[in-house]
């Protein structure tokens, strides 16, 4: 054998021991690719959960935007009202009521409080109860939640350590609010009525349960967690999966799996947030306001909630976008009516006389770099959005494709001008 067959012979063998170990090592790197995507996925709802607590939890103005809906709160406020007219009735002395009254105040207090009837506990009760609602609505008890949530630096290290004295506090199993700046408006407005034995109720310090639960301790300490957790979570869950998708053999199936899966991750957090209301109101003692409870858990998790439409919506959107540039045969037949159809507008355009003048050639010739600078543009636009919705995602979304559709508009060739008798 001379010496130009033996040396084809060695390539051809060292081809086949190449292709032999590419073989080998693709099973690898697909199962390497398919664990990191899986990994990204399984993480993503822990990152939106993270991402919340650190976000509400680190910032001062987004914790009392989150929690002040709850002052105004019908159920919140009916709750209150009880328990304050329960404080002061512990407190009133009824006998003296009446009977120590001066003469001049005993009709003014004997109009207010209406017939008495049978029960002056009742009647008694009941004019307190006006009373404390009427508080409760105004402007005493939004001020007392607010100054409760903003006390000392800041309104969340309080809420959660039970540092500082103000009026929220987490205890081993519960989240109260201390209601006494609402008892003395309440038995102020009482004194004010012709109720002068009100006034020598003491300071009374009455608690409004917010959230109870065994293991709030726990969840305390989960938070610390998820705060530190926030900022660096969610990266290394999108770095997870930009890597399973970059060391995928097919890349643009694998985003969109990713994608798909980043997305139903998420989701059915959302789901477990239902379920989780359910089950915390079924657990609640019998003494607590299941309304009340269930408008602290809504109020607490809207954010939250937005937060997983957003991601949802973010994976739907993405999912959707490298499927329609995919090679596939239905992808292609989106394109391709979608195509058609400017097309057939530009036909119309250019019949009734519209030019694109110089504009249509520029357009033609740098469209690549026009199309990726308005993905760009869509992508940044989210990115320095505070805050953003579901709804702004799928808006970029429009946004972006009513661009493109424009672009695309300008870079169809014009027609021969037709000439109309």
């Amino acid at each position: 054998m001379d010496e130009p067959e033996e040396l084809e012979r060695l390539r051809a063998r060292v081809a086949e021991l190449e292709a032999r170990q590419r073989s080998r090592r693709r099973p690898v790197r697909s199962l390497l690719a398919a664990l990191l995507i899986v990994l990204g996925c399984v993480l993503a709802p822990l990152s939106v959960v993270a991402s919340w607590s650190a976000d509400v939890i680190g910032d001062t103005g987004r914790y009392v935007k989150t929690v002040e809906p709850l002052a105004d709160d019908p159920d919140i406020q009916r709750e209150a009202a009880r328990r304050v007219t329960d404080a002061v009735m512990t407190h009133l002395d009824l006998t003296a009521l009446l009977s120590g009254a001066a003469p001049a105040e005993r009709p003014r207090l004997e109009k207010a409080l209406g017939k008495l009837g049978d029960s002056i506990e009742d009647a008694v009760r009941s004019f307190v109860h006006d009373k404390a609602q009427s508080v409760i609505a105004s402007d005493t008890f939004q001020r007392v939640w607010r100054e409760a949530n903003r006390r000392v630096h800041s309104a969340v290290e309080e809420a959660l350590t039970g540092s500082g004295d103000g009026a929220l506090r987490i205890d081993t199993d519960t989240v109260t609010l201390d209601l006494g700046p609402v008892v003395e408006q309440v038995k102020q407005r009482l004194v004010d009525e012709g109720m002068g034995v009100a006034a020598k109720i003491p300071p009374v310090h009455t608690n409004l349960t917010l959230v109870e639960a065994e293991d709030i301790g726990r969840v305390r300490t989960y938070f610390r967690l998820s705060q530190l957790a926030g900022t660096w979570l969610p990266v290394l869950s999108v770095a997870l999966l930009t890597a399973g998708v970059l060391l995928a053999r097919n890349r643009r199936r694998a985003l969109i799996a990713g994608a798909a899966g980043f997305a139903l991750a998420t989701a059915l957090l959302g789901v477990g947030l239902t379920v989780a209301r359910v089950l915390y109101l079924d657990a609640l003692p019998a003494g607590l306001s299941q309304p009340a409870a269930g408008s602290v858990y809504d109020v607490l998790t809207r954010f939250l909630r937005r937060a997983v439409r957003v991601v949802v919506a973010l994976g739907a959107v993405t999912a959707l976008a490298a499927w329609l540039t995919g090679p596939g045969p239905r992808a292609t037949w989106v394109r391709r009516l979608w195509t058609a159809c400017i097309g057939a507008v530009r036909h119309v355009a250019d019949r009734a006389g519209l030019r694109t003048g110089p504009v249509g050639p520029f357009v033609r010739r740098f469209r690549g770099w026009i199309v990726w600078g308005l993905v760009a543009a869509a992508v940044l636009t989210y990115l320095l959005w505070s805050y953003p919705t579901g709804w702004v995602v799928f808006g970029l979304a429009l946004a972006l494709l009513f661009a493109l559709a424009v672009v695309e508009f300008l870079a169809a060739p014009s027609e021969d001008p037709v000439s109309v008798p």
